[in-house]
């Protein structure tokens, strides 16, 4: 670590990432996506999104089936702990992994084989139809766009959801960079050596998030770090949260207070 790259990560890097190109395809792209795997289970990168999910869904009253649309999802794997959260709690989860590459459709297919819950779609964020899912989630997914960008793409989520978006990315700062340097020497695979260091460099710090959430007015933005250097971004979509407590006031008159929620 020296301390031009701790002077470098004070801004968002603008380069792009060997992944972001449309004409990556194939075996070696499919490769990346395995290791990719690898390194969320060792960063723990499902934490985040499951307590954003977790709020969108206390916040509509808990419903017992609710849908998930998870765009640039990769081969989804975060998503297992969702599964699992809703076995727990008895709730019909149906979740849309939509990606934009072939690979990453075929990689999440091949990982939930068998799983009903599961749907894969190849699909551009730009393209998302309105309202096709109660929440929009994101891993590792805003920071391949610029800030210019962002607020244009995060709109196009929130009009894909009905109740908001939960984003999960990665904190920019000198120790996950040096720890995901060294991470990803081990490896052979040139995607992986070059763009893991860049995504933590292409990361974001809370100044980010305040620059983004004043150009979403009227999207309310709560953002939160997380253990090993993450965000989680709440953006709720007003509207939908006062019918969500009008809702949330019937369940509870039904279900009783007091219910536990693992």
């Amino acid at each position: 670590m020296t301390g031009l790259t701790v002077l470098r990560l004070r801004q968002r890097a603008a380069e792009p990432e060997l992944m972001d190109d449309p004409q990556e395809e194939g075996a070696e792209l499919a490769e990346a996506y395995r290791r990719l795997r690898t390194l969320n289970k060792l960063f723990g990168a499902s934490h985040p999104v499951l307590f954003g999910v977790r709020k969108l869904w206390q916040d509509a009253g808990r419903p017992m089936r609710f849908s998930i649309l998870d765009i640039g999802a990769g081969s989804g794997d975060i998503n297992r702990a969702l599964l699992k959260w809703a076995d727990r709690n008895g709730v019909r989860l149906h979740i849309v992994l939509a990606d934009r590459s072939e690979t990453a459709c075929a990689e999440a297919q091949r990982c939930f084989r068998g799983e009903p819950r599961v749907e894969v779609v190849q699909a551009d964020v730009r393209s998302l139809p309105a309202a096709s899912c109660d929440v929009v989630t994101a891993t590792q997914f805003a920071h391949h766009f610029s800030d210019m960008e962002l607020p244009a793409i995060i709109s196009r989520m929130l009009n894909a959801s009905r109740w908001g978006v939960v984003l999960n990315d990665i904190h920019r700062h000198w120790l996950p960079w040096a720890a995901v340097w060294l991470t990803t020497r081990i490896s052979r695979n040139r995607m992986i050596r070059h763009d893991g260091p860049l995504s933590v460099a292409k990361g974001f710090r809370a100044e980010d998030w305040r620059r983004l959430s004043a150009k979403l007015p009227g999207y309310p933005l709560q953002y939160r770090w997380k253990a090993l250097f993450r965000y989680v971004v709440v953006i709720q979509k007003p509207d939908d949260r006062n019918g969500a407590n009008e809702c949330a006031a019937r369940r509870r008159q039904k279900a009783g207070k007091g219910r536990h929620v693992r």
